[in-house]
């Protein structure tokens, strides 16, 4: 059996280890939710104080010549260059990722006229499957539903199966934000490719928890967002990411000032601007773009080939403690067991799991999260989560069902992070 002595042994091995200190986080606190928003480095109360301070409060509108005006692509540079595996000027901070996503299948779409199909997965992100919704049903176009298992997630073989003349883009999130599959991005996008389809991938659960070579892929379009494990903050701005073989070639179909040819001529009509900017659209949010950017080079400097390897290592001593606490006590791991397939999170599931994850907060001081009908998911953030929070975590969920503590909490539904 794994003792907390031995998550306290691997705590004291841990490369990362440092950098927990580098986070707000309260001490009482076992937080497991850094995959849906990521702790507050502490850097970041400095960096936009001087941001507020100096920047709006001397300079006032001055700074949109000395580094906001640059700040979308600037930032997007940083995330492409650490987190994507993208080269300067194919990403950029811009919206939230329901926009950007609703903006890249727009213009792929109409880069494969004549097509009707998009591909997409029945289970996918809801953002996602409601803007591809919207969009087929406005343009009378065919959703063609990929049937993937929910456990291992979308495979090569299960695109393979559906892509045909016919199919105009291809989307899929990287890592399923249920179970954590990892999809295979090299040869999906290279099977897409085949059928002459574009490829639009959702990057939300795997940006900053796994390596991502979108240019060695040859990944088309990409969206995610920052607040997770890159710790930009609520409600950051998301970034978007288009090749630069076809930044030109494509019109967003939202037509913004930030996209312009000429910006300030203030024209009659929309010319694109030329390269990534054109995927610009209204006035960006400079406060929450310098949190993205303080999170980004907190992040860079961990790197992500470290931060993998944690991830790695902590979900591996998660899915042990399972098997170990959790499996005999009516739970099941809906979690790919082989790391090399799986992103930054567990989940398992129990008839109970709304009110266990209530207790968990509640009872134990411990945040994990609630996933319909029954999934409980528990997100490590590399930086912050140390071995001893996983172990704390399991053994809080295994006693709250032993001992059945989860019938003190009201079972009546609401938001549980």
């Amino acid at each position: 059996m794994t003792t907390r002595e031995d998550a306290i042994a691997l705590d004291a091995a841990d490369p990362l280890a440092s950098y927990r200190d580098r986070f707000a986080l309260p001490d009482d606190l076992n937080y497991l939710d850094g995959n849906s928003l990521g702790a507050l480095p502490r850097a970041t109360s400095e960096w936009l104080a001087q941001v507020v301070q100096r920047e709006w409060g001397e300079r006032l509108i001055r700074s949109w010549n000395e580094g906001w005006h640059e700040l979308p692509v600037r930032v997007g540079d940083l995330i492409g260059r650490y987190v994507l595996g993208a080269g300067a000027g194919q990403v950029a901070l811009a919206d939230s990722t329901t926009v950007n996503f609703y903006k890249l299948l727009g213009a792929a779409l109409d880069a494969r006229p004549g097509r009707s199909v998009i591909v997409s997965d029945p289970l996918n992100f809801p953002t996602d499957r409601y803007v591809v919704e919207g969009i087929a049903r406005s343009r009378d176009l065919t959703v063609l539903p990929l049937a993937a298992d929910p456990v291992l997630g979308v495979t090569p073989a299960d695109v393979e199966a559906v892509v045909g003349p016919d199919t105009a883009v291809v989307t899929l999130s990287q890592v399923d934000y249920r179970s954590g599959a990892l999809a295979d991005l090299h040869e999906i996008t290279r099977i897409a490719h085949a059928a002459g389809a574009l490829v639009l991938w959702d990057l939300c659960h795997s940006a900053g928890a796994v390596p991502i070579d979108l240019d060695a892929a040859g990944v088309d379009l990409a969206v995610g967002c920052t607040y997770k494990y890159l710790n930009g903050g609520p409600g950051a701005p998301a970034f978007l990411y288009v090749a630069s073989r076809l930044q030109d070639e494509l019109t967003p179909p939202i037509w913004g000032w930030f996209g312009q040819a000429d910006q300030f001529a203030m024209g009659p009509s929309f010319t694109p601007v030329a390269g990534i900017r054109r995927f610009l659209s209204g006035t960006p949010s400079i406060l929450a773009g310098s949190a993205v950017e303080a999170g980004i080079e907190l992040f860079a400097e961990a790197g992500i080939d470290r931060i993998r390897a944690k991830s790695v290592d902590l979900t591996s001593l998660a899915v042990s403690l399972y098997d170990e606490h959790l499996a005999a006590l009516g739970f099941t791991l809906v979690t790919p067991r082989d790391a090399a397939a799986r992103g930054g999170h567990v989940s398992v599931s129990h008839p109970e799991a709304y009110r266990i994850c209530k207790a968990l907060i509640e009872l134990e001081d411990t945040v994990p999260d609630f996933r319909e009908p029954d999934g409980l998911r528990l997100g490590f953030s590399p930086l912050t989560t140390r071995f001893v929070d996983v172990w704390d975590g399991i053994d809080s969920i295994r006693r709250i069902v032993e001992e059945k503590l989860y019938e003190r909490v009201s079972s009546s539904r609401s938001a549980v992070t």
